[in-house]
């Protein structure tokens, strides 16, 4: 990635969230730690929880103020990154996205770097795992890891790093997020296959890391899965 260094990249961290306080901490505990000697932000863009996750990211934001509360009106991720990146993008290089349902590698910011400093990549996109713990969980999970579940999409079944069109978006270099706007606020999902369409369209290109991957938590229950689904 032209003019990045290893340890030079300004990384601006946003993670969007709705009602995330079982796993909000562990999140900023890893992240805070894992970034130790970099330059970064943690932005945490709040939809209007009622759990009390801004309480614990208050918390947190008291003793490093490198991590920061966003309010997000519009609720929608798309928002929240697109308010945390106008607020906050000036004088970052990369925006790393971080799904607060979800888990990740210790090292997982590292390795997102590092291939996008080797690639020259504008977007380093991740695969991803479902994981459930609970009955209905576990059987979404493995429906979701199928090929049938998912289509044989490369950024569920992993494969080796190599050039997409479009993956689960985990590391940006800011100036070209927002060269094309940024996320499509009119996309309450599948905000992030938008955004790459415009991306490839524009001439960025999209690298698949084989490097690291997500974990991601489904929904624990039939209600908001079949919302999140009718959403898609």
């Amino acid at each position: 990635m032209e003019g990045f260094g290893h340890s030079g990249i300004r990384t601006l961290i946003v993670i969007p969230y709705l009602n995330e306080a079982k796993t909000i901490e562990g999140l900023l505990v890893k992240f805070t730690g894992a970034m130790q000697g970099r330059l970064f932000r943690i932005v945490v863009a709040d939809g209007g929880s009622t759990d009390g996750t801004p309480d614990i990211v208050t918390r947190f934001s008291m003793r490093d103020p490198r991590i920061v509360l966003l309010a997000n009106p519009k609720r929608i991720q798309s928002a929240g990154i697109n308010l945390a990146i106008e607020m906050f993008g000036a004088g970052y290089d990369c925006l790393i996205r971080i799904d607060a349902h979800g888990d990740y590698p210790d090292d997982y910011c590292q390795r997102l770097i590092e291939d996008a400093v080797k690639t020259g990549a504008d977007s380093v996109v991740v695969g991803m795992e479902t994981v459930g713990h609970g009955t209905f969980q576990k059987a979404t999970a493995m429906a979701q890891n199928s090929k049938l579940g998912n289509g044989g999409s490369k950024h569920r079944d992993g494969a080796k790093g190599h050039w997409i069109d479009h993956g689960h978006h985990a590391l940006m270099r800011i100036s070209a997020f927002t060269a094309v706007g940024g996320y499509d606020e009119t996309f309450s999902h599948n905000e992030d296959a938008e955004l790459d369409y415009r991306l490839r369209k524009a001439g960025f290109r999209i690298w698949m890391t084989d490097k690291t991957r997500m974990t991601y938590y489904p929904r624990s229950n039939v209600r908001p899965l079949f919302k999140q689904y009718m959403a898609y």
